[in-house]
């Protein structure tokens, strides 16, 4: 009797040692698990508050866009009604071409400086091959000219 009873020990303890083994396995394993589903659950979370802010600024911008348009069409009503009030009151005739949108362009021509530009007027200017070159006639002496 002595020899069955060890039997049933060693089968019980072998018994709650296997589910030991298995609840720790469990453990380990689900806890990769729940790690994952938690990081799921706040990238779906800042996916849709990604999505609410680009519906809040795509409103931001239609709107900015509208009050743009608004401020463009005021501005429009107010140069033409200036142009009204002074083809009716003023009698100087550059200010009312001027408010008119016709311009006096030969004074801005003079006021205003030149375009910079990136060539000579003779077309020869820095940007040609010989720029710094003497010609063979023009100097005696037999030196290279000097290039950077």
């Amino acid at each position: 009797m002595y020899q069955g009873n060890i039997d049933w020990i060693l089968a019980i303890a072998s018994f709650l040692a296997g589910i030991g083994v298995g609840a720790l396995g469990y453990h380990l394993l689900n806890a990769n698990v729940a790690r994952n589903q938690k990081t799921r659950q706040r990238l779906a979370e800042t996916e849709l508050e990604l999505n609410q802010m680009k519906g809040s600024l795509n409103d931001h911008f239609a709107r900015a866009a509208d009050l743009v348009t608004s401020i463009q069409r005021q501005s429009h009503e107010l140069e033409q009604q200036l142009a009204q009030g002074a083809e009716r009151l003023c009698d100087d005739q550059q200010l009312k071409r001027r408010l008119a949108g016709q311009g006096d362009t030969t004074s801005d021509d003079e006021s205003s400086p030149a375009t910079p530009r990136d060539y000579a007027d003779d077309g020869r200017g820095t940007l040609s091959e010989d720029f710094g070159l003497q010609r063979k006639h023009e100097t005696a002496t037999t030196e290279p000219p000097v290039r950077y």
